[in-house]
């Protein structure tokens, strides 16, 4: 076999990639418009909180922090001001290096508060637990560093309500959010799990721990980000999720049942990537075990949260999450084609495999392969340009779908400068972003492969999206 009918093999192998990658988005975005659709014809709006009322379960919120001086008050503010009957915050200081602890102390008048906890899960030992003396809700434990799963762990431990929340320490949640995340566990018992909608604060104004006016960042790179977020969550998840297939939640913001997670092991801190593999973990227990069990996925807009603006942050931010996903996919292969492994084990398995594990080593081949055959004379310019039109163009059909749901949907983004530059930002990322970011993962990817040791990295904090906050007064 000739180099020129290798080389044609495989550029058609890229154009075949490329082309079923879209085929399998698009089927996902045609799923999520549907059940979109539906969901908003089901859900029960401003009525929803008296329809449950009485009925609505306890739940426990666990806030792990490291270095997050910058943003952890206005969180927890933002927490207080939640619309639910009964819930607790569990702050959890992972041995940060800043001075969290201490703004932590002063915002909420910290009390040391030795008490006695089960020890379900393995951790790092704890140093001190506190109670603030102005809120009856806030714990505080303050812990050696051993990681974010080694945090959510400990929470995990000392929470003492049946489900648990997980948020990352620069997130602020909407009001209503705790009521929109626990309906699939009120709707069907068979719940485990279940996670919110993620958008980018950039660019947005939070007063006192609130939501006051959504907008877009000035940064180009968080701009990018935002087109991401919508593709991701509005067609990746959500077309997941009819099928209880969905194989990740977010860490920033995902529900569970504590006794499914205690069953299975709680977080395993082997892994970058805990919150994927914890539910992949989840997927695997259910499935093979043959038990009822459902992992389901809230559309509203319900989390708001801090993206890197920074070109290194967001390069070891995508490496980590990349690792993460090698490590969860890997560890539960057995889940892949197996007799008992239904809609996750048949489509969503494979498919994150080839496209989103390896996929990364396919992208970024094609694209070197498509400048090698032009610099050797192997293809035609205007066949090379085809090539590059159709990759390039499958892209922009991907983000620009993604913003048809969020207009026909939520519509958050209501002034019409700010949808002109989605727009523009929806065809400029496949101009060197996308490929930028195909080939960060590549990095991940390899650096998976070779064991590369990896740590919870730490991300630059702007806050430039928060209003300077007064000290927390009394309820």
């Amino acid at each position: 076999m000739t180099f020129e009918t290798i080389y044609g093999v495989s550029q058609a192998l890229f154009l075949l990639y490329l082309v079923t990658l879209t085929g399998g988005y698009l089927l996902l975005n045609a799923i999520s418009i549907f059940s979109l659709r539906q969901y908003f014809e089901e859900r029960m709006g401003e009525h929803f909180p008296q329809a449950f009322t009485g009925y609505e379960p306890q739940i426990s919120i666990i806030v792990p922090a490291y270095n997050e001086a910058a943003t952890i008050a206005s969180s927890i503010q933002s927490l207080l001001q939640l619309r639910y009957p009964e819930y607790e915050i569990i702050v959890v200081n992972d041995g940060s290096k800043d001075d969290t602890i201490d703004v932590l102390r002063r915002a909420f008048e910290l009390k040391p508060f030795p008490e006695a906890y089960g020890r379900d899960l393995p951790t790092q030992p704890i140093r001190a637990t506190y109670h603030s003396s102005i809120y009856a809700n806030v714990r505080v434990i303050d812990k050696e560093n051993g990681g974010k799963a080694d945090s959510l762990n400990a929470g995990i431990n000392l929470s003492v309500y049946p489900l648990f929340c997980c948020i990352d320490a620069d997130s602020v949640l909407a009001q209503d959010s705790l009521y929109r995340v626990v309906q699939p566990f009120l709707l069907d018992h068979r719940t485990v799990a279940c996670g919110g909608t993620i958008r980018v604060a950039n660019g947005c104004s939070v007063e006192a721990g609130r939501l006051k006016q959504v907008g877009l960042p000035s940064s180009l790179l968080a701009l990018l980000q935002t087109v991401e977020y919508l593709r991701a969550f509005l067609s990746g998840r959500q077309g997941w999720s009819p099928m209880n297939a969905m194989l990740i939640i977010s860490g920033a913001f995902g529900l569970f049942r504590k006794e499914a997670v205690l069953k299975v092991g709680g977080y395993r801190t082997a892994t970058i990537g805990e919150d994927m593999e914890l539910v992949v973990r989840l997927h695997h227990h259910y499935r093979i075990n043959d038990l009822p069990y459902r992992i389901t996925y809230v559309p509203d807009p319900v989390c708001w949260t801090e993206v890197p603006e920074d070109y290194r942050t967001l390069r070891n931010q995508r490496i980590r999450w990349q690792r993460g996903l090698c490590d969860s996919l890997a560890g539960h292969f057995e889940l892949c084609c197996h007799p008992k492994g239904g809609t996750v084990g048949w489509l969503a398995f494979p498919f994150m495999a080839v496209f989103e594990w390896f996929g990364p080593a396919f992208e970024i081949f094609g694209y070197v392969l498509l400048m090698i055959g032009l610099g050797l004379g192997l293809v035609s310019f205007q066949v090379w340009l085809l090539c590059v039109c159709v990759a390039i163009g499958l892209g922009i059909t991907l983000s620009l779908s993604a913003l048809l749901m969020e207009e026909m949907t939520f519509h958050l983004y209501q002034r019409p400068s700010d949808l002109l530059k989605l727009v523009l930002v929806s065809l400029v990322e496949n101009f060197g972003y996308r490929q930028l970011n195909s080939y960060w993962k590549l990095i991940g990817l390899i650096r998976w492969i070779r064991g590369t040791k990896a740590e919870w990295g730490s991300m630059i904090r702007s806050a430039s999206w928060q209003s300077q906050q007064a000290r927390p007064g009394k309820n």
